[in-house]
């Protein structure tokens, strides 16, 4: 058996990922076997696991950094909400249930067995797992029956490192706060803290963490200091989506909607980090700009976000982008809205109906109670036959005269549409930049002359690098591996 420790946050977006990720990381680069594990989930970026499941982006990305492909064990619990009050359960890799939060928390407790099963069967496998919390351990009204948390590590006799970001500000009445809102064997539990995104001279920190650890006992195992640029997938959408207006010349601009349900928006990271594309997020209200390209991408709730994408007169602005030249293209739930009609007849993704979509591609959209779930291959249906690697996620059947002109052939198969005159795509491909030619070639699509060539795999690496080597000089590993070979002293 392996053993394993549990990073927790003050706050949700704290800095848990990142933490899980970099130690994971530095493990891997010491040849050692290591894996991550999230009991419980909620986030509308997802990926596709090796044995056909449905986990959390945040726990592919560290599986990626551990050398590891992602599996179903590494998150059984995977919350995609559908709207403020209801989430699709997702157990195990395979939705369950749409429940609302008060009929989840009663579930929690059948769950939490499954949930020490799956974690037990990865540490007869791997020496060290890392495990992350979700939000906050001391949220009051979620402590009964918690599985995320303390429930958890309690369950399984876990150490806790706690982590806060120091960039929101407070983060001293964060750590002091959590600690003192935990039980006494919490707060035994609790090992010590990590504080994430640091600016500035630590000299002018010092005195806060010698306060820090005589008020509470525990000490501080390192200052993780802020770094900008790096290429991690962000675990959810809850969070702001950083804008982008930079005006240098010769750039392809892409605009996208920043749907109230948008998921998998991981699927722009790598025109979010290449030098010749400003990528521009349109949040509700905003002014909807000019661009070369329009994105609409994937959603947990295809009817509701259409329904708020006529709301803000995006059908007006896509109208008129499109008589100007410009390119459309939808992924996954976006690819759906494209079409005439979206049925929702069986109440799949919310309240039973048919919406009418943007007319744009002849397509109609029938919502199904099973859910698609595949890693592919193939080759865009373009000049070249570009390679094109990706992953498809959900639960509506596309049918229609305009798949006969395809996007794509994935897995020997046509697949999408592309209109005619050569303007609108659409597609379930998650992850469709990801792989360099297909990047390059669609870029060329959209308007782009001469295309620099990025490699987003190659980006991660460097970035999971570069995370390992600031966590190993920053952050008291001696510490971490005593605690990981000792975790019950």
């Amino acid at each position: 058996m392996g053993s394993a420790i549990m990073i927790q946050g003050t706050t949700s977006d704290a800095g848990k990922s990142l933490i899980v990720t970099a130690l994971c990381r530095v493990l891997y680069r010491r040849n050692i076997r290591v894996a991550p594990f999230k009991p419980q989930n909620m986030a509308l970026n997802s990926a596709v696991t090796e044995d056909g499941g449905e986990i959390g982006r945040a726990q592919a990305v560290q599986a990626q950094a551990c050398g590891l492909k992602p599996h179903t064990d590494m998150n059984p619990i995977l919350l995609k909400p559908n709207s403020d009050k209801e989430a699709q359960v997702i157990f195990r890799g395979h939705p369950i249930a749409n429940q609302d939060a008060v009929s989840y928390h009663k579930r929690k407790p059948q769950l939490l067995g499954a949930v020490v099963e799956t974690f037990q069967t990865l540490m007869e496998h791997y020496n060290y797992i890392i495990v992350e919390g979700a939000g906050s351990p001391a949220e009051i009204n979620l402590r009964q029956h918690d599985i995320a948390n303390m429930g958890f590590a309690e369950k399984v006799d876990c150490p806790v490192i706690i982590v806060g970001d120091i960039d929101r500000g407070g983060v001293f009445a964060q750590f002091v706060g959590t600690l003192a809102l935990l039980s006494q064997s919490e707060q035994n539990r609790v090992k010590g803290f990590i504080i994430n995104k640091f600016r500035g001279d630590i000299a002018l920190l010092q005195p806060g963490l010698d306060w820090l650890e005589k008020k509470t006992g525990k000490p501080v195992l390192g200052v993780l200091h802020y770094m900008p640029g790096l290429h991690l997938a962000s675990e959810d959408s809850f969070f702001a989506i950083n804008k982008s207006f930079d005006t240098t010349l010769g750039k392809l601009r892409v605009v996208i909607p920043r749907l109230p349900r948008i998921s998998n928006h991981t699927d722009l990271d790598p025109l979010r980090i290449h030098d010749q594309v400003d990528l521009i997020w349109v949040e509700q209200d905003d002014e909807i700009p000019p661009g070369d390209l329009i994105i609409i991408p994937g959603s947990k709730s295809s009817r509701g976000d259409m329904a708020w994408l006529q709301k803000q007169g995006w059908p007006q602005a896509i109208e008129k982008h499109l008589r100007y030249g410009g390119k459309l293209m939808g992924i996954c739930g976006g690819f759906q809205m494209l079409g005439i009609e979206l049925d929702d007849s069986k109440g799949v993704e919310g309240k039973p109906g048919i919406s009418q979509g943007l007319g744009l591609l002849n397509i109609k959209t029938s919502f199904a109670e099973s859910k698609q779930l595949s890693n592919t291959t193939g080759n865009l249906n373009m000049a070249g036959s570009p390679a094109v690697t990706g992953y498809e996620i959900h639960m509506g059947q596309t049918t229609g005269e305009a798949l006969q002109n395809c996007a794509m052939i994935l897995n020997g198969k046509p697949h999408g549409a592309i209109s005619h005159d050569n303007q609108i795509m659409g597609h379930y491909l998650h992850g469709i930049f990801d792989h360099p030619q297909a990047l390059q070639t669609l870029l060329n699509w959209a308007g782009l002359k001469k295309t620099q060539y990025l490699d987003l795999a190659q980006e991660q690496e460097k970035t999971f690098d570069r995370l390992a080597d600031a966590f190993e000089q920053q952050i008291d590993m001696d510490f971490i591996t005593d605690l990981l070979q000792n975790p019950t002293s």
